[in-house]
């Protein structure tokens, strides 16, 4: 079976009310462990390369592992997606290598760094949409800024300046009704990257979750109960894998994510689409260092990299179950691009 249209995952996940995890890849063993996840749980899933990603193992390489992935699982619905392209040409190359979704970050400049007006993200996301539609393909997009740089992307807010890029409701509406996107990341205080908070307990000083304008979604969803929130930064950082990652040679102090219980409610109230990078990095971390230094005259990768992509692969099952998507990779007939571009086209 082919790779499917996100959107079908998205409109399914609405009409079951669960979320999916979008989960960002760079490598064969990060693939592995998330579709051995999905088997496990029998979930729907999102694969998504960054800008990052793709100068790391080019769009090709990951491309056919994607294929491979899907001829090995075809039980379970899965989109390619493209996060963060930079213009419409990155969406361009990716739609012609067989990506079944992109994300047009319209709130940044081609750099990834600095913030577009209102104008120039409505104008090239639009562009976006009428180049991918046509061919079936879901488009995604920003409007807010988040904090963070990740991959080279984002635009290094600090905590007051990211309250000035807040997604404003009212802006969104206007926005989805001129873009016509299918998705639409909203900024509400999350940030890439593992260190999300620089907020501390004045008497412990202990780092404190980061403060989430949740109220921002609710909001949203209040104006447009159809339409597809996407969380983007949304890594929980598990303590206990901060913790090993030191415990065996590693200095990650004050690294902090984003709560569950957080990610569950923009669930409830039309967060479709839940981005995860960092907890998986994480994991393939903690799980190599213990290796290096219980055996350090281990030397094969596959000595290291196995118990990485099995320490991985618990993360993934963590977040299907959290997120709600675990048992509904069978609930629908899964689309092909043919079919979606049919729907578009009479939508239009």
């Amino acid at each position: 079976m082919a790779l499917v249209p996100m959107r079908q995952i998205l409109d399914e996940a609405a009409r079951g009310g669960y979320g999916v995890g979008a989960f960002n890849v760079n490598n064969m063993e990060q693939i592995q462990a998330i579709m051995e996840a999905a088997v496990e749980t029998h979930s729907p899933v999102i694969i998504q390369a960054s800008r990052g990603a793709l100068q790391y193992s080019k769009l090709i390489y990951l491309k056919k592992l994607m294929e491979a992935a899907v001829e090995e699982c075809p039980q379970i619905p899965v989109a390619l997606h493209l996060d963060h392209g930079n213009g419409p040409e990155a969406c361009r190359t990716a739609i012609e290598l067989g990506f079944t979704s992109v994300m047009m970050d319209g709130s940044l400049d081609e750099t990834g760094k600095v913030p577009n007006s209102y104008e120039q993200n409505v104008s090239v996301t639009r562009q976006v949409v009428e180049l991918a539609h046509p061919f079936g393909v879901t488009v995604e997009g920003e409007l807010g800024c988040l904090g963070g740089i990740e991959d080279g992307q984002g635009a290094g807010l600090s905590d007051s300046e990211m309250q000035e890029h807040l997604t404003d409701p009212v802006q969104a509406e206007d926005f989805v009704a001129k873009t016509g996107l299918d998705a639409l990341a909203v900024a509400i205080g999350t940030s890439h990257g593992a260190y999300k908070s620089g907020i501390k307990d004045p008497k412990t000083g202990k780092i404190l979750p980061p403060k989430l304008a949740m109220e921002r979604i609710h909001q949203i969803h209040a104006k447009m109960p159809t339409c597809h929130m996407v969380m983007h930064g949304s890594s929980s950082v598990p303590q206990e894998l901060v913790e090993m990652i030191n415990k065996y040679g590693g200095r990650m102090p004050g690294a902090f994510g984003i709560p569950l219980p957080e990610i569950q409610d923009g669930i409830k109230h039309g967060v479709r689409k839940i981005n995860v990078d960092t907890d998986s990095r994480l994991a393939m971390t903690a799980a190599i260092r213990k290796v290096f230094t219980e055996q350090p005259e281990k030397f094969d990768p596959r000595d290291y990299l196995r118990p990485a992509r099995e320490m991985m692969k618990q993360v993934y099952v963590a977040r299907m179950k959290t997120f709600g998507q675990a048992g509904h990779a069978t609930d629908y007939r899964q689309m092909t691009l043919a079919d979606m571009k049919e729907i578009y086209a009479a939508q239009a």
